[in-house]
Order: C-alpha cells, then sequence, then structure tokens
C-alpha cells in the first residue's frame, strides 16, 4: 500500500503516557529477531526480516508472542478501572438470564435460554404448548465445562424430531465434531464425525442417515459423507477437487429434498437428492458455468432458482420437478439494475425474496396461490433485518428480526396474507431509550466520483462542531455488506459523545453486485480510497476531525486498516485493527494456507505479474516504511484458520521497526482462540471493553457517559 507523510507525531500518545506508572513509562516494547529471508518471483526479491514468526512450535514464537501480551498489559494497566467500568456498563444493558423467542416445529416450541453467571446458551424444546414441561436439549455450559473455548457450530433435530446432531469446536481452530444426542434418553450416541466443517449438516427424512461435510489438509469443505447411525464405515458421495470451490449441504425447507451446493465466488452446481432415498446417488441440477452462480429450493411440484445468469443483480426462474433441466426455466421474478436479490425463501403458498437496493434491505412477498405481492413496509430510513430460520413450511407467518442503529433487535412475526406484523419481543436494553439517539444516511464522494454511503448514530443535541469523538468501522471485501445494527455496547460510546460511523464501501453489496465487482481484483485500491474519502468528508462536514478519529475493521477489513493507515495516518487518531489480513504476498503466494487458492478470484493470482504487481501496491506488510503511525491495537488469535496469526505479528514487529512516531502500538494475541475471538458471552464484553478503553485513552476522552 502507497504512504504519506504524517502529520501527528506523539500527541496521541501522551494522553496514555501521563497516567502511566514509572515502569510502564520506561518499558521497552519486545523487538522481534531479524533472520534475514528473501522471496523471489516476476523478477523481484522481498526482503522479509521476520518469516520465522509462522514457526508456530518454535518456543521463541510463543515466547515472543507472550512477551507482547506482557507489554500490552503494562502498558495498558492505567486504564483497568476504565476497563472494568466498560464492562460493567455494558454487562448492566443486557438482561443476563433471558429467554429467546420460541419457534414452532412441527410438534415442538424450539428457544434458548441464558442464566446469570453463564458463558453460553442453554438449548430447549416444549412439546405441545409453551405451558408443557421443559425439555433440555442441549445444556452448552456443562459441555464447555474445563475448556478455555467451546462453540457450536450447528444443531439440527432428526426429521422424527428425537435426535440431535450438533457440531462443536474447542479451540477456535475450526475443525469440528459431530456428536448426536438421544432427546429421548439423553445419552450422546458413540457415533463421531471428526475434520468436520462447523455449519453444514443435513439429515435424510427416515431420521437415520446423516451427511456431513469434511475438510482437507488446507481447511478447504471438500467431501460430503453419509453417516448411518450406528455404522463405522462412511459413504463418501460427493468430492469437489477443484480448489476454488467449497461444498455444504442443506435440506431444503419442505424436508422433500438434500441438496449440496458447490461453489466459489464466481460460479457454482448444486446437486440433489430425494430425501426419501438417501442411498442414492446425488444429480447434478445443471452444470457449472463460469462466471455463473446459482442456488435452488423447492416448494411442491417446482424447483425455484435464484441465479445470475444474464442478469448480474439475480433473478428467480422455476422449473418443474419432473423436468428440471435449464430448458424447461421459466422467470418468476425478473432481474433488475438497481435492486440486488440476496435470497430467497419458500413456503407451502409464499415466495419471500430478500432484496438490496441504495444499501437498505428489502422484503418482497409472492403469494403464489393468489398471484399478488408487496413489499414490507419498515420505519425508519437506516435500518436492516435479519432473517430467522422460520422452519416451519406451511405457515402464513414469517419471522424476522427488524433493528437499526439506534433500535434494539426486535423480533416480529408477519403475516404474509393479512400483511399484519406482532412485536413478539425486543430486546430489553436497560437504561437505553432509542428517542435519545439519531441515526442518518449521508454520501461522501470517492476520488473517482461515485458516491459512498455513511450510517450515522449519535445522541441527539450533537454539535456538529468538528471536535466530537468518531468511531469509523469498515469491511468492504468478499462481497459481504455491512449492515446498520443496533449493539447495547455502542452505547458507551455514544454517551461519551460518539459519532459512530459506518462506511458502505466498494467491496460489499449494499449497493448491489456491481458495487462488490468495483472492490476486488484489480479494483481493490477503490475500497481504501472509498474509505480515506468518508474519513475526510466526515471531516469536511464538521462531525469530528483527525485527531478526534478512531477506524476499526477485522479480517479483510483489517486489510484494509493497513492499507489506508499507509496511505493516510495523518487522518487518524487511532486505528484498531483485529485479526488483520495484511501479509497479503506472502499469504497469496502459499497455497497450503486455508482459503489462499479459492481467494485468487477475490484479490488475484500473485503467480501472474499483473496482480503480483497490483497486491504489492497496497499489501499493508510489504508497504510498511519510516513514518509516523497512529496509535494503533493489533489483534490476533493463535488457533485462528482465516488470517494466521503470523501476519498481524509480523506487521506488528516491522512497525516497530520502522515507524519514527511515539504512539502506542499495541499486539495482543489470545493464545486460547481463533478468528472470533473468546466464545464465551463474558469474556467477549471483556474484550469490548479492552478495545473501548484503548480507543477512549488514546482520543483522550475522560468523561463518563451521559
Amino acid at each position: 500500500m502507497l504512504s504519506r507523510r504524517s502529520l501527528l507525531v506523539s500527541g496521541s500518545a501522551l494522553t496514555l503516557a501521563q497516567t502511566l506508572p514509572l515502569s510502564a513509562k520506561t518499558l521497552k516494547p519486545p523487538i522481534a529477531e531479524v533472520i534475514l529471508k528473501t522471496n523471489s518471483i516476476h523478477g523481484d526479491t522481498r526482503i522479509d526480516d521476520y518469516f520465522w514468526l509462522r514457526e508456530k512450535t518454535n518456543p521463541k514464537v510463543i515466547s515472543y508472542l507472550k512477551a507482547e501480551n506482557t507489554y500490552t498489559a503494562a502498558i495498558m494497566a492505567p486504564t483497568v478501572k476504565l476497563q472494568k467500568q466498560l464492562y460493567q456498563e455494558i454487562l448492566g444493558r443486557f438482561k443476563q438470564t433471558d429467554l429467546s423467542v420460541p419457534e414452532k416445529s412441527k410438534d415442538y416450541y424450539y428457544y434458548t435460554r441464558t442464566i446469570e453467571g453463564q458463558q453460553y446458551p442453554i438449548d430447549c424444546r416444549k412439546k405441545g404448548s409453551l405451558a408443557a414441561s421443559e425439555e433440555i436439549m442441549l445444556d452448552q455450559n456443562a459441555l464447555a465445562k474445563g475448556k478455555d473455548y467451546f462453540r457450536v457450530g450447528i444443531s439440527i433435530v432428526s426429521p422424527d424430531q428425537k435426535l440431535l446432531a450438533y457440531t462443536v469446536d474447542t479451540n477456535g481452530a475450526e475443525k469440528y465434531e459431530i456428536q448426536i444426542k438421544n432427546l429421548s434418553t439423553g445419552q450422546t450416541l458413540s457415533d463421531r464425525m471428526n475434520n468436520t466443517a462447523g455449519y453444514t449438516l443435513a439429515w435424510a427424512k427416515d431420521s437415520q442417515t446423516l451427511f456431513y461435510v469434511t475438510l482437507d489438509a488446507a481447511q478447504r469443505s471438500n467431501q460430503v459423507y453419509r453417516h448411518h447411525l450406528g455404522e463405522n464405515k462412511d459413504t463418501l458421495v460427493l468430492e469437489e477437487k477443484n480448489e476454488l470451490y467449497n461444498v455444504d449441504i442443506t435440506a431444503t425447507r419442505s424436508e422433500e429434498y438434500i441438496l449440496i451446493s458447490s461453489s466459489g465466488f464466481k460460479s457454482s452446481e448444486v446437486y440433489y437428492l430425494d430425501a426419501n432415498t438417501p442411498k442414492v446417488d446425488f444429480k447434478s441440477f445443471a452444470p457449472r458455468i463460469e462466471d455463473v452462480l446459482y442456488s435452488v429450493d423447492h416448494r411442491g411440484d417446482k424447483f425455484y432458482i435464484l441465479t445470475n445468469e444474464d442478469a448480474l443483480n439475480f433473478k428467480v426462474m422455476e422449473a418443474l420437478v419432473v423436468a428440471p433441466e435449464k430448458v424447461n426455466w421459466t422467470q418468476r421474478v425478473a432481474h433488475q439494475a438497481t435492486v440486488l436479490i440476496e435470497g430467497i425463501d419458500l413456503f407451502k403458498n409464499y415466495l419471500v425474496v430478500y432484496q438490496r437496493t441504495e444499501a437498505v434491505r428489502r422484503i418482497h412477498i409472492y403469494d403464489l396461490v393468489r398471484n399478488v405481492d408487496h413489499q414490507v413496509d419498515f420505519p425508519e430510513v437506516v435500518y436492516t433485518f435479519i432473517n430467522a430460520s422460520n422452519p416451519e413450511f406451511n405457515t402464513q407467518t414469517l419471522r424476522f428480526i427488524y433493528t437499526s442503529l439506534a433500535t434494539p433487535r426486535s423480533v416480529y412475526d408477519y403475516n404474509m396474507d393479512s400483511r399484519e406484523r406482532v412485536l413478539k419481543k425486543k430486546d430489553e436494553i436497560r437504561g437505553y431509550t432509542a428517542q435519545r439517539y439519531q441515526s442518518e444516511r449521508i454520501y461522501a464522494t470517492a476520488s473517482d466520483g461515485t458516491k459512498v454511503p455513511i450510517s450515522l448514530v449519535y445522541k441527539k443535541g450533537l454539535v456538529k462542531n468538528g471536535k466530537n469523538p468518531t468511531y469509523l468501522y469498515a469491511y468492504g471485501s468478499y462481497g459481504f455488506s455491512t449492515d446498520p445494527i443496533f449493539s447495547a455496547a455502542r452505547v458507551s460510546l455514544l454517551d461519551r459523545g460518539f459519532v459512530y460511523a459506518i462506511a458502505h464501501i466498494r467491496g460489499g453489496q449494499e449497493m448491489g453486485r456491481s458495487w462488490y465487482d468495483q472492490g476486488k481484483l484489480l479494483n481493490k485500491k477503490n475500497t481504501f480510497t472509498d474509505f480515506i474519502a468518508c474519513a475526510e468528508y466526515l471531516i469536511a462536514q464538521n462531525y469530528t476531525n483527525s485527531a478526534k478519529l478512531a477506524i476499526s475493521g477485522a479480517s479483510a477489513g483489517g486489510l484494509l486498516m493497513g492499507a489506508v493507515t499507509n496511505l493516510r495516518p495523518d487522518l487518524y487518531k487511532t486505528v484498531v485493527a483485529k485479526v488483520p489480513f495484511v501479509d497479503v504476498i506472502n499469504t497469496m503466494l502459499d497455497p497450503t494456507i486455508p482459503l489462499t487458492v479459492e481467494e485468487y478470484t477475490q484479490w488475484g493470482n500473485p503467480n501472474d505479474k499483473e496482480y503480483y504487481d497490483y497486491m504489492k501496491s497496497y499489501s499493508p506488510y510489504d508497504n510498511v516504511i519510516a513514518q509516523n503511525y497512529p496509535n494503533i491495537l493489533i489483534t490476533a488469535g493463535l488457533n485462528d484458520p482465516r488470517v494466521a496469526y503470523w501476519e498481524p505479528t509480523k506487521w506488528t514487529a516491522k512497525l516497530r521497526k520502522l515507524k519514527t512516531d511515539h504512539n502506542l502500538l499495541l499486539l495482543k494475541t489470545n493464545l486460547g482462540a481463533g478468528h472470533g475471538g473468546p466464545s464465551g458471552r463474558y469474556d467477549a464484553i471483556k474484550e469490548t471493553a479492552f478495545e473501548y478503553a484503548f480507543v477512549l485513552t488514546t482520543l483522550g476522552i475522560k468523561n463518563s457517559p451521559t
């Protein structure tokens, strides 16, 4: 990534330094050993002083990570009181003993509940009515006992509702074990399947056959197996050998079909099987075509196909089950140039289409019996919704979770016939009154003239005097859109006068599929310049100034942080880069690393000189130079399979060596977790409190919440 001279020298560190005890003021940061390694390709030689930090089994690596953690703890020691205050503030807003809205499926009502003091939810159900006695399906606290990390990826009840299949990860490495519980006896079966993908499972209709997905050496989900309860040998039913594709498996809501999707970022292929005949071979629904994505669902005598063939923003087609060949497809929902179709849900009488336009999500409902359709209305300009699981097929009720930057999560049941909605539950956020806050949508102008949406929230009465502390977040990769959802933790910032902003930069799909295309491969730099334009616009419009601006991103959003910090270090006071993907060249040249090969369609293949040169021009690790940098907090997870711990670690080491300022540079590595950080809800709040304490202190915010 390119760099520019910083206008900030050391002022941002002085605020914290003034409060440090003498031992911390004189504490020297760890200095990573320099072991020269050269890498040559396309006639270009790069020097990597810290390649050795990839050696996870090397005791010197673990010692260095621990030394960085010790240094970070010492520097942040004066903020411990503030961290505790923030933790209590955030925790105090939550109803710790709580119950989700029960969701009906066949004979049972399913729900989760939490108990104060316990880290994990308890999954429960009641038969027939909510007045029935409770059955505990899965007490995650009991399963997690004695473990530093515990996460359930997915849990699925068998069609006869007697068995529960679920996946478990106990170290954050995202290699899950499948376990099966008999819900009648409470016993866990001896059946075990290891090295599996954590979020994809499907039961056949016999409730004895389970389909699951395993991982290859690079943690690509590449094989689908069939397991029959009680049998020791499972059957491989499909293997995807092309490294650009991953497989997943699901059952349709109708329960009539099992679907395997083998998909990459540019094209896909679906295989289908009658759920009543699990031992029959899967059939390809339509052959894979370059640059064509499609997915399939089922209702009655028809399949419904969501595809982008000759439809950039996707369209919905349908075909008879007895004649699913593409030649027989007919159009149900047409393509629109300004409206992206993100997905569909099918019910006995309804087709639900989830859309996005102008950075706003919409729900469009088609009554397939009466042949009428309508759009669901929402009360705010800046909002979003979260799709609920909606397990019932024969229903008029669509459940969704409405939220905005100012509105807590609100569960609604929407009658697709009468168009009436019933609020089933709004999250109880103690001490919070939505009417005290204001959200809005503004637009910055990018360097090429493109209008970039920014979603904002702040406390009413804010004066745009250019002095408000501001927290600017963005992601901007893989076509993932960043929605304006509510955060109870964020109130601790808003009540201290912060403006919270989301930059909907190119690389996501907030403005349609082309928004994504304009932010990947040889257009990737648009993501960075869009973000810079958003930061500059917030300053130009007197929301804030550079000395009060903190920015944040995680994973590929951490790449964004590294890029814009190299490009414009003068523009921000503080940077929070969580599990950042920053060593782009080295990672994308190593096909043994998880995600590398399949992501050639996102970043390009650096074995091609054109892509190599382009990547090298923005890769954060490769573009660190001797200049002043803002305060930077970097996080990593030792077991992270998505962004290996060594990327943020190497970046930290190189920044320490080259930066010319006295601002803070901290690396905090979770030695017992992966990409998502700690698994327990209380531990997650502690992490947020730590981050907020860093931001507040480096921005010089000393006031208590009002």
